[in-house]
């Protein structure tokens, strides 16, 4: 197998897989410590190292915005304030079911980016990536409603965790499609100025809430007590999965890296069994039909494009023939 195929399968493997135990880890430390103010400290941890790798790999000149600050205040509240935020305060106001939730809405990351795309051009995806929607919407809605219809009748007592996820993650679907705005920047500066600035977004919103006491600031203890989880979540999910990811996405390619999604909630339900929580057989097919939607979106895509290009390698070969016998 070709190096750099080797390389890019275990660095979107390790983004993938850090995803997944985000949720399981942060559901313990969200019993201690406030979800804004979670999220806040993380990625101001994440921010400093990765200030300090910036620096030292490409200078000072770096840190420059070239008259794209607004664009990177945008992105970067979209990812670092918009999902972290959103995602976490979901997660914890269900309780242990938000965790396969919360894990299940980050899988459908791709079939939400192909919905926004068709809303903002307005061109139809192809047939076989509509019917993965639905296979994906159905499998959400199994793990959703653990297989009770008497969720929607209590509907309002979830809609606004599931909304606060659902916004969550559209700030990152956004932010990821915020890449092809920097072009040539490495990954490494558009990560370090966005997931700068969106931590000054951050600290304003928990400094807000705190002053209109919305929010309690965590006292020290409480903030100690859950530094193995914290430690986690800086390092792996917040530092290393998102460099790894891009740099992964780089080297397979978009169509083929998104495929190791599907180990976010793969791990996550492992990780779940484990800390003792019963996965339901509801919850564990409705996870399987999410994981066979994107497969099959991915395989027809794949066979499209094969079909695609053949008469182009037809030509190809004619040309060549054509030029040989000249």
């Amino acid at each position: 197998m070709n190096r750099q195929i080797m390389t890019g399968s275990l660095l979107c493997l390790i983004a993938s897989m850090s995803w997944g135990a985000m949720f399981p880890v942060s559901h313990i430390a969200l019993q201690q410590v406030n979800p804004l103010y979670f999220s806040f400290l993380r990625y101001f941890s994440v921010t400093l190292i990765l200030i300090v790798l910036l620096w030292l790999k490409e200078g000072r000149a770096a840190f420059r915005f070239e008259g794209k600050g607004k664009t990177l205040l945008f992105f970067g509240t979209m990812g670092f304030t918009i999902y972290n935020m959103a995602v976490f305060q979901g997660q914890h106001a269900m309780g242990a079911a938000g965790t396969i939730v919360a894990s299940i809405m980050e899988v459908l990351m791709p079939m939400i980016s192909i919905a926004m795309i068709w809303v903002m051009t307005r061109k139809m995806p192809p047939k076989y990536t509509l019917i993965s929607m639905m296979i994906a919407l159905a499998g959400a809605i199994l793990v959703i409603t653990n297989g009770k219809w008497a969720f929607f009748t209590l509907a309002g007592q979830h809609l606004l965790p599931l909304l606060l996820i659902f916004v969550g993650v559209i700030g990152w679907v956004v932010y990821s499609m915020g890449g092809s705005h920097f072009a040539g920047w490495s990954t490494l500066r558009y990560s370090t100025l966005t997931c700068l600035l969106g931590t000054l977004v951050s600290f304003v919103v928990v400094a807000t809430a705190s002053a209109f006491n919305w929010v309690a600031v965590p006292d020290w203890q409480h903030v100690w007590s859950v530094k193995y989880e914290m430690s986690f979540m800086i390092l792996l999910p917040g530092l290393a999965a998102l460099l790894s990811w891009n740099a992964g996405i780089r080297m397979l390619s978009p169509l083929n890296g998104i495929l190791f999604i599907n180990f976010v909630p793969i791990t996550t339900l492992v990780l779940m069994y484990f800390q003792g929580y019963t996965i339901s057989h509801f919850e564990l097919y409705g996870t399987l039909l999410v994981i066979f939607a994107l497969l099959l979106n991915n395989m027809v895509q794949r066979s499209s494009l094969r079909t695609s290009d053949s008469p182009r390698r037809m030509r190809f070969r004619l040309d060549r023939r054509k030029s040989f016998q000249r």
